[in-house]
């Protein structure tokens, strides 16, 4: 249910600041320096975050905010990899808050030159609640025990 109210939510922003969104998630989960690209000749870029906080690899980034219910197709993600080949990437990753055809799926999960990562709304949304993204906890509870494999390994 949780996840459900959030894709509602997602779904009113406007679609440059979804691409915030996905870029503020990328940094929740521990990849430094994202950045989101201007709004309007991006070359099919939405998106750049760096693959740690050192800077040694670039992920390009697309994100589509569409219906739930719509799918992304292969024509979606054969142009986003133009758009990697273009920028002289090497690894991408397309977030939809829709789903992916099965053709869409296994194109990306070819062997290419440039690796893509496809995320869905269902694990988009996953990924925001377990990263506390557009969601707050309400109640922890935090239980303690003795660890006896502690005490009795040796130091």
């Amino acid at each position: 249910a949780l996840a459900d109210d959030l894709m509602l939510e997602i779904l009113k922003m406007s679609p440059y600041d979804f691409e915030k969104l996905v870029v503020q998630l990328l940094k929740n989960m521990g990849y430094g320096e994202p950045i989101a690209t201007k709004k309007s000749g991006d070359e099919g870029i939405d998106g750049l975050v760096k693959a740690d906080k050192f800077g040694f690899d670039t992920i390009y980034v697309q994100a589509k905010q569409w219906k739930p219910d719509s799918t992304v197709s292969r024509p979606e993600i054969q142009k986003f990899l133009g758009a990697l080949a273009g920028q002289g990437a090497s690894k991408g990753l397309f977030i939809t808050t829709a789903k992916y055809s099965s053709e869409a799926i296994l194109f990306a999960q070819r062997h290419l030159q440039q690796k893509i990562i496809l995320v869905d709304g269902e694990m988009l949304t996953r990924l925001m609640i377990e990263y506390n993204l557009g969601v707050s906890v309400e109640t922890t509870y935090e239980v303690k025990r003795i660890d006896y494999d502690f005490f009795h390994e040796e130091i």
